[in-house]
């Protein structure tokens, strides 16, 4: 771990990102000692630390400290965290701030493989998304809600080893992401994938879809997507930067098979990945 660009594993206790969540952070795949998409990574950060008024660490100084740290851990999840620093008690933030990073690597999840193939169990969570435009998008620090969702499944007592992710709607019941994902979903030969303009994380990997996309000519619509309109897609999948592309073949009392635009999408994404 580096705090700071300097082996350590401490923070202050006044450090706004522990008393108020007041950061943002990414979540990047090693392999081979390489970070799978580092510059589009950054560039998410320098985004959300705008958008907070955060100031952003250099890229020449993480990239320097993110190929240390793949020397010593050339595989697995790395993340990295931006604070705003210390700060006094209240949530006014200092005029001058004085922000703090942290690196650290986790080993790589050990997911069953098919899971890419075959796709996966989903469930809707009960917990509704709150609208909050100017935090829309952002990767920051307060996955509250996102904590007590994943806990409806994954608790002692309702744990569900079947289920490998959940759905969340927002307040006014329109289907927005997963709790660690983004959705897609495959309709009449178009992509759609929900509106992020009111809630949920605008993630790197929903980005290289859409740009996908783009390149091959495919229709895409960003849009409010009903539950109905999910239930009753051709295809669907989730996407983040650790488990790249996952289908989901059952979701509720709905199933699904074939995936054939998901594997499309996921060996030509798999390939920009070498």
């Amino acid at each position: 771990m580096l705090v700071n660009g300097k082996q350590d594993n401490l923070i202050s206790i006044r450090d706004r990102g522990l008393l108020y969540g007041d950061g943002v952070f990414r979540t990047i795949l090693a392999r081979q000692g390489k970070a799978q998409h580092w510059l589009l990574h950054y560039q998410k950060l320098q985004q959300d630390c705008s958008a907070l008024n955060i100031p952003c660490q250099d890229f020449a100084l993480l990239s320097t400290e993110l190929d240390r740290l793949l020397t010593q851990h050339p595989d697995g999840v790395v993340k990295l965290i931006v604070t705003r620093g210390q700060g006094t008690r209240g949530y006014a933030p200092p005029v001058q701030a004085t922000p703090n990073h942290i690196w650290s690597v986790s080993p790589c999840p050990d997911y069953p493989v098919d899971r890419a193939t075959l796709g996966i169990k989903a469930r809707m969570c009960q917990l509704l998304l709150s609208h909050q435009p100017r935090l829309a998008g952002i990767k920051h620090l307060n996955r509250l809600e996102n904590v007590l969702a994943a806990a409806e499944w994954n608790n002692s007592e309702s744990h569900d080893a079947d289920i490998a992710e959940g759905l969340l709607m927002d307040e006014q019941r329109h289907v927005i992401e997963g709790t660690r994902s983004n959705l897609f979903l495959v309709s009449q030969g178009k992509l759609i994938t929900p509106d992020l303009s009111r809630c949920g994380v605008a993630g790197v990997q929903r980005d290289r879809v859409m740009a996908w996309a783009a390149q091959h000519n495919m229709p895409l619509q960003v849009r409010d997507v009903g539950l109905d309109e999910v239930m009753h897609a051709d295809e669907l999948f989730l996407v983040n930067s650790i488990i790249n592309i996952w289908p989901i073949r059952e979701l509720e009392q709905r199933c699904w098979s074939d995936f054939p635009i998901t594997e499309k999408i996921r060996h030509e994404l798999n390939g920009q990945n070498k």
